[in-house]
């Protein structure tokens, strides 16, 4: 449960993306980043900047305005330029207290790097894994970094930083249509910085690689032939017998569930 934190007049912004719903693959707002913004709105509700460098037409962006925000900025940029440059000119500024950033985005390069570029351009530190902002105050910040098995460790750090928010955060508010709407999308011309590297990629859709089989280490044509004919042994699993129906079904669905056949 995320706490009331006097943020004492520090200056917050959260970096947004648009996001791609992994089934349908349509626009949407992106969940980490979506967690960023609540966090934001927690620390600062009627201060906080909602940040984008991309296409200010974007209507996915409206998800962010209907969690509660009246504007939007957004740096003008195509898709050959390099958000990393695009953020850094613009917060290089009027550097923020703390920048809210979402782990990886959901399309695109999707490398995760993005909050270590601007951490590096802006000679900030980064802390990942962010789950909670403890306390800030106008020199330093209590954040509580999530671990593997649901730990937690707490850190204090020197202000400004930039936190890239973890899934562990707290879950992001529905959007409201109303406010969504209603809310200003501020545009503004972003420094035009191509991506070189980018430009040389060849980007195609993922595949799924086949998985590789076990190599069996045969000295003699007998424990090749035993090998290759030996019956594979299964690791698990359950006979069910004249059990009842319901629970043969559920059981059978459960398994379905594990390996991901259905959702």
């Amino acid at each position: 449960m995320q706490h009331n934190v006097q943020h004492s007049g520090c200056r917050i912004t959260a970096l947004v993306s648009v996001g791609r719903h992994p089934e349908s693959g349509r626009a949407r707002r992106a969940e980490q980043d979506a967690r960023a913004v609540e966090l934001g709105l927690t620390l600062a509700q009627d201060t906080l900047e909602v940040l984008h460098a991309g296409d200010p037409h974007d209507a996915a962006l409206r998800s962010y305005a209907g969690m509660g925000v009246e504007a939007l900025r957004v740096l003008a940029m195509d898709e050959q330029g390099d958000a990393v440059a695009v953020l850094s000119d613009y917060l290089s500024q009027d550097q923020p207290d703390v920048i809210l950033t979402g782990g990886r985005s959901e399309r695109g390069e999707s490398s995760g790097m993005l909050p270590f570029l601007l951490a590096e351009a802006l000679a900030m530190p980064v802390v990942v894994g962010v789950a909670e902002i403890v306390s800030l105050n106008g020199t330093d910040a209590e954040v509580l970094q999530a671990l593997p098995r649901g730990q937690r460790r707490l850190l204090r750090i020197a202000l400004p930083f930039i936190a890239s928010v973890d899934m562990a955060a707290c879950a992001p508010r529905q959007v409201a249509f109303g406010p969504a709407n209603r809310a200003t999308i501020m545009a503004q011309p972003g420094v035009e910085v191509r991506d070189a590297a980018r430009a040389e990629w060849q980007i195609a859709p993922a595949v799924k690689r086949p998985k590789r089989l076990k190599k069996i280490k045969a000295k003699t044509a007998a424990d090749r032939f035993k090998a290759a004919t030996a019956k594979s042994q299964s690791d698990g699993g359950k006979v069910l017998q004249n059990k009842p129906v319901e629970e043969m079904a559920q059981a059978v669905f459960d398994l379905l569930l594990e390996e991901g056949v259905i959702r």
